[in-house]
């Protein structure tokens, strides 16, 4: 008889809720992580909410609600009493704490301020004042620092004083005496000097490409830190003085952020993205992402019927034709899909910089007729082998190889606009100072359906003599 799976502590625990019970729910909770904690918050009824986090308490919950969605985090941290917040942000880290205030309405952020010792209230505040979508916003203040002048002994007493608010100290930042940031050293640079040496002479400089200004944007410092294979990014002001680090778990997290809201842009997805997981999410919040956009490219698609009826004449003279419309129609979507998508990952991993734009131009133009050529010598040859054999209805004076040529001509004419057009539109969208993303896939596979048909019965009417 096969033994039975060992039951996870996620699922005792979710048991022990259940039946609210206290001290398993305590102990359990103890041997859970406190991102498993977060995700059995968020899929709690919600009339469990308060004994959950009650029982546990604020110092285990502390972890668990910055795990937690945006939409979320004021509802916990309202279960527990200004005495045991104190505790709970207590507990966090400086970064940490400041992403909660910013995800929490003004007045609960004003009220939990106040609930801050003064060193904490004043740090935080400070904090605050960028966004949580720049590199300070993410920033951690509790990092090594040394002063240039120190000898390696007065260091490494100063590290071992300050040991237990350090969040990492796989990179010591050195300053000068206005704390401006200079240099670096590691823990091994220290362990390995005499106590004597000073550490302006064991330290390598940290130029100005590694660093980042406080006003950066998360993603170019999470790229900047990731493409220069670094433990962590110091984060400076426009003077120069060092305030925080961008670690590489924050990297991490911030490209996941950016990563979900380029696909879900590209997928034609509006509206700020939610951080509740897809069946948390409510039907409501997901019909107002959605709706708009199909709304809009339902209007703009009306423009193909207009085409249709434009070339009803075409058509009906050689009715074969609408059965390639749908494959030039496609391949045309297809082509600008993969042409934008090429775009617009090169540009977030910043491949491409303004004045790029010709040489992009010309890359795509000569893709698309490439591709647009083999793909239209390839279904050219089909038709005159293959169509024969269904014998559809022609005009007497129509050949099949006329016919197939025709179909070549406009399926290159197609892939190669497709191309083109599916490249320039980030690109465009950058120039106004739009998120490229935003420039979705069914926007560009609409667009260019449209293009497709009007070049399509053009190149017909003109090579047919219709």
């Amino acid at each position: 008889m096969p033994e039975e799976p060992p039951t996870l502590p996620a699922e005792e625990l979710i048991r022990a809720i259940e039946a609210e019970d206290r001290s398993a729910i305590l102990n359990l909770a103890r041997e859970t992580h406190y991102a498993d904690l977060a995700q059995i918050y968020e899929d709690l009824d919600p009339e469990k909410h308060a004994l959950y986090l009650k029982t546990i308490g604020p110092e285990l919950a502390a972890d668990m609600v910055v795990e937690l969605p945006d939409a979320l985090i004021e509802e916990a941290l309202d279960c527990f009493s200004p005495s045991e917040l104190k505790v709970l942000f207590r507990e966090l880290s400086d970064d940490d704490r400041v992403d909660i205030l910013q995800d929490v309405g003004d007045e609960a952020r004003l009220r939990f301020l106040g609930l801050l010792g003064p060193e904490d209230e004043e740090l935080t505040r400070s904090l605050l004042k960028y966004g949580p979508e720049t590199a300070g916003g993410r920033m951690t203040t509790s990092f090594g620092r040394l002063v240039a002048d120190m000898t390696v002994k007065q260091a490494i007493d100063l590290l071992r004083r300050d040991q237990e608010n350090t969040e990492t100290l796989a990179r010591i930042f050195v300053v000068d005496p206005k704390g401006h940031l200079i240099g670096k050293v590691r823990l091994r640079d220290l362990a390995f000097n005499t106590w004597d040496t000073p550490v302006r002479d064991i330290m390598s400089e940290v130029g100005p490409e590694q660093r980042v200004l406080a006003t950066a944007d998360q993603e170019d410092a999470a790229n900047l830190l990731l493409r220069d294979d670094l433990v962590v990014l110091p984060v400076v002001d426009e003077f120069g003085h060092l305030l925080g680090l961008i670690t590489h778990d924050d990297a991490m997290e911030i490209l996941q952020e950016e990563s979900t809201e380029d696909i879900e842009k590209f997928a034609g997805i509006g509206g700020e993205q939610s951080e509740e997981t897809y069946l948390n999410t409510s039907i409501a919040k997901h019909i107002r992402r959605r709706f708009f956009w199909l709304f809009g490219l339902a209007l703009l698609a009306i423009a193909s019927g207009y085409v249709m009826i434009r070339f009803e004449d075409t058509l009906t003279g050689v009715f074969i034709l609408a059965l390639y419309l749908p494959m030039v129609v496609a391949a045309g979507g297809n082509t600008g899909g993969q042409a934008s998508t090429m775009v617009i990952r090169a540009m977030a991993l910043g491949e491409l910089v303004p004045g790029s734009s010709l040489r992009v131009l010309w890359k795509e133009f000569r893709l698309g007729l490439i591709l647009g050529a083999l793909l239209g010598i390839g279904i050219a040859a089909i038709t005159v082998l293959v169509l024969p054999a269904f014998r559809p209805e022609m005009p007497e004076s129509l050949s099949y190889l006329r016919f197939g040529l025709t179909i070549a001509v406009a399926l290159a004419a197609q892939v190669t606009t497709s191309a083109v057009v599916g490249s320039m539109l980030p690109i465009a969208a950058r120039g106004i100072r739009l998120d490229p993303a935003v420039v979705a896939a069914p926007a560009i596979t609409t667009l260019v359906d449209v293009s497709g048909m009007v070049l399509y019965f053009t190149i017909a009417q003109a090579l047919l003599k219709l």
